[in-house]
């Protein structure tokens, strides 16, 4: 691929669509057909103060693009996104055009509340008629208190109602998901059935960890239910995905599922499976054995993509985290990101044409 001129075309890629090949693994077992298809558009969504993460994106009956983001302020560095974030709505004519700030949807609540300190990892679905906000809230501004909770809406501006509890708790003390459940990744299955994957990991291996890149293992679960606001069953072989026996220490975080066809596809960001910097795509028939992994999608330098040196404090620079795509007509045509950096040297969106 010649990278090189993705960057010097970015203004054509607003093009339309001519046809949208279906997505598979490639033949030499590493680089996916779905990554082979990406073009980097460019920063979207930057905003003065403010770190800008989870950038979910929909299409409205208003032919507008929605996001569903997180955002916190820049005084809090990188660390804002456990103790103070929230979770904000901008729309835009397009998926390449100027999102425009709408208001604040989802704001920690204080003490007593679940969602107490925090409101992060927006999914947005329209499902059974309805808007769901899937997201991750937590009560004392550490990771230990992460829970998974669904807002639903009869439109996208709202109202909002908003949930007492959490959609899905953690495990007992000494299972393999007894930290938290974060990351919601949902799909409606074509029997009826609610599947809500998640990701935890195992307090202990948390607190004794002496890796020096990532403490403890984190895994995903499935949690199945016939009705969308639970209850929430675990399936009892989780996790469904678990490279802990791997080298480095290998595991994978924010994932997004789709149906295509007959099969289940899964993006995430790789933590060591081929590094820290990549995207991973695995696909299942089932949702519940996945194939191996195999890149979805690159880092900034791999699309020669130019930026200023970072600031010490960008520790993550350069990387692509929290993927989520959007849908038109039933496929998919643009990927979200987020990345560090910027005008603000923050944190923005940072969005890929599907082409």
């Amino acid at each position: 691929m010649q990278r090189r001129k993705f960057i010097q075309g970015l203004g054509l890629t607003s093009a339309a669509l001519a046809f949208m090949p279906d997505f598979v693994f490639a033949e030499d077992g590493k680089e996916s057909d779905f990554a082979k298809h990406l073009v980097p558009v460019g920063r979207r969504l930057e905003m003065e103060g403010y770190y800008v993460w989870c950038n979910s994106p929909i299409e409205g009956p208003d032919g507008k693009i929605h996001i569903f983001f997180s955002r916190w302020v820049a005084t809090k560095k990188m660390g804002g996104w456990i103790n103070g974030s929230e979770i904000c709505h901008a729309v835009a004519d397009g998926p390449e055009a100027e999102f425009k700030f709408v208001d604040v949807v989802l704001a920690p609540r204080g003490p007593g509340h679940w969602d107490a300190t925090t409101c992060h990892n927006p999914s947005i679905k329209f499902v059974d008629g309805k808007y769901c906000l899937f997201f991750m809230g937590n009560s004392n501004g550490k990771t230990n208190t992460k829970r998974i909770g669904l807002a639903t809406a009869p439109t996208l501006n709202g109202p909002w109602k908003r949930p007492d509890q959490p959609l899905l708790e953690a495990g007992p003390a000494g299972a393999w998901d007894d930290h938290c459940t974060t990351n919601p990744a949902f799909i409606k299955q074509t029997n009826g059935e609610y599947w809500l994957y998640y990701k935890s990991w195992n307090t202990a291996e948390y607190e004794t960890s002496k890796d020096p890149l990532v403490r403890g293992n984190r895994k995903y679960g499935l949690a199945i239910s016939r009705n969308l606001e639970g209850p929430y069953v675990k399936y009892e072989h989780n996790p469904v995905i678990d490279f802990s026996s791997r080298p480095n220490n290998a595991q994978l975080e924010d994932a997004f599922v789709w149906m295509d066809k007959d099969r289940i596809n899964m993006l995430a960001r790789d933590m060591g499976i081929f590094n820290h910097e990549y995207g991973l795509l695995m696909q299942s028939k089932d949702g519940k054995k996945w194939n191996e992994p195999q890149v979805a999608y690159y880092d900034a330098a791999h699309y020669h993509i130019g930026q200023p040196p970072p600031p010490s404090y960008l520790k993550k620079y350069g990387r692509f985290e929290r993927p989520q795509l959007l849908f038109q007509n039933g496929k998919p045509t643009y990927l979200f990101t987020t990345s560090q950096g910027g005008k603000y040297m923050t944190a923005s969106s940072f969005l890929f044409k599907i082409v």
